[in-house]
């Protein structure tokens, strides 16, 4: 992470290279010195620094300057960057205008003009800042940063293709977050598009496809070649383990995923009943494990990419992908799973992705931390999920379709929710009416057997309702 800064503000060119120069001179080895000539283009810059995430220890400014002085800019700046400390550059006559700074805008020290020489007059005032401003700030997160708001459903698809790809990243939320805020309106000008990802050099991307966004976080999306021995579809388990056992003897292989590798079974919190492992484990490191023994042995996956079409050129395949672009093969597999059935009753649609989510969606559980989550389906799925979300939610009810779980469930995940205090099972129970715009607030049910209807109140709603298989391309 690049080291704090330390501005300096002055209109008079002058002054302002001086005061850089014996700011260079004793800070350079902890500190970037960076300096502007107007209180405009120091606020521009600190724009900059903080899309960047960088950190700003201390401001000095010169009190005279057209247009915005010195208080003025210190004003402002501070909404950027509250914690850094303040530091007026004032001549005799402004004495009182920096006294009045200090109750007006929290000024730490107020210095006379000329400040010569700086040994003597500033920098013991900069050392002792400089030693508070190190005690009492955090060092901030230097990754990717994710800025959305839990009503937009593409922050929902963004968190959740960086998470299912394994990248690590921050989620700061605009409706709790002012400066997340300001920040992201002015890399939108003014428009609400959300989310804005900022990656770690400072570069913002705003609402990126998934395409764009693993191109810029490292993951390739493009073939190193035009023929491979072998192609595979899809880059669930079943992807996966056609890709250990062809790369494994000897087959050039490039598997295509549109959205990460491990497919549904990434998604599961718990996976119990998978061969050889008897402990269990998450679905995040099954497929982390899969992936990276596939790699070993020199699969090339490209990610975000979907095939789209197949042809037959004997004697040989044609993948077409979605970016028009066509790989050859001797052989193809066709892994490419299902696609998770969507709930198809009024209101649903608009409220998908903001409150309303398909599988387990790990990445929005703790936002909905100590509040009633409801869980639509009952087989595996909805019960590895019910299981996960207990650890968050202060209630989380199952409506399932049937008469009973025993019906689509394991046993094993009976007993583990029969023995949750925090879990509500109904029976006989479906959805009928999704309510909310923009996201979702509450939920209308039907007791299948007596036909009454309940509108319910809740945040969240995670359904599993099966699947269908996805083989449209074909």
């Amino acid at each position: 992470m690049p080291p704090p800064v330390i501005l300096t503000v002055d209109d008079e060119p002058q002054v302002l290279n001086a005061i850089e120069r014996d700011l260079r001179r004793k800070y350079r080895r902890e500190y970037r010195i960076l300096k502007a000539g107007s209180g405009a283009e120091a606020l521009d810059l600190l724009k900059q620094l903080q899309q960047r995430n960088d950190q700003v220890a201390v401001f000095v400014s010169d009190h005279r300057m057209p247009e915005m002085n010195g208080t003025e800019f210190l004003a402002e700046a501070r909404q950027l960057y509250p914690d850094a400390k303040k530091v007026l550059l004032t001549a005799y006559a402004d004495t009182d205008a920096a006294i009045n700074s200090i109750n007006e805008i929290g000024l730490d020290h107020y210095l006379m003009k000329p400040g010569d020489p700086p040994e003597t007059n500033l920098f013991p005032v900069l050392d002792d800042l400089l030693d508070d401003w190190q005690a009492t700030t955090d060092i901030p997160y230097d990754g990717i940063r994710v800025a959305g708001a839990q009503w937009s459903a593409d922050s929902h698809r963004v968190k959740g293709f960086l998470a299912t790809n394994r990248i690590p990243y921050q989620y700061q939320d605009i409706e709790r977050d002012s400066r997340v805020r300001g920040i992201v309106e002015d890399v939108a000008e003014g428009a609400m598009r959300l989310p804005v990802v900022f990656l770690p050099d400072g570069e913002p991307l705003v609402a990126p496809d998934n395409a764009t966004l693993a191109d810029k976080v490292g993951l390739q999306t493009r073939a190193s070649q035009q023929f491979y021995d072998l192609i595979i579809a899809g880059g669930g388990p079943a992807g996966l383990g056609a890709a250990v056992y062809a790369t494994s003897e000897g087959l050039s292989t490039a598997m295509i995923e549109r959205q990460a590798t491990g497919g549904q079974a990434a998604t599961s919190s718990f996976i119990e009943n998978y061969l050889g492992f008897p402990r269990g484990l998450t679905g995040a490191d099954l497929a982390r494990r899969a992936t990276a023994q596939a790699e070993r042995f020199g699969t090339e996956i490209l990610t975000a990419r979907e095939v789209v079409g197949v042809r037959l050129q004997d004697p040989y395949k044609i993948v077409e992908l979605d970016d028009g672009s066509e790989l050859a093969c001797h052989s193809l597999i066709i892994a490419t799973g299902v696609d998770v059935r969507t709930l198809d009753v009024p209101g649903a649609e608009t409220v998908t992705g903001a409150g309303l989510f398909y599988g387990a969606a790990m990445t929005e559980a703790a936002n909905y931390s100590g509040q009633h989550m409801y869980v639509i389906g009952g087989a595996n799925s909805s019960g590895q999920g019910t299981l996960f979300f207990s650890r968050h939610a202060s209630k989380v009810t199952m409506l399932v379709r049937e008469s009973s779980l025993g019906i689509n469930m394991s046993q094993y995940l009976i007993d583990q929710i029969e023995a949750l205090d925090n879990v509500e099972v109904l029976t006989l129970t479906e959805v009928t009416e999704v309510h909310g715009d923009p996201q979702l607030v509450a939920i209308t049910t039907r007791d299948r057997k007596t036909g009454e209807t309940k509108k319910v109140e809740t945040p969240a709603m995670f359904v599993f309702i099966g699947a269908v298989p996805y083989t449209d391309f074909l």
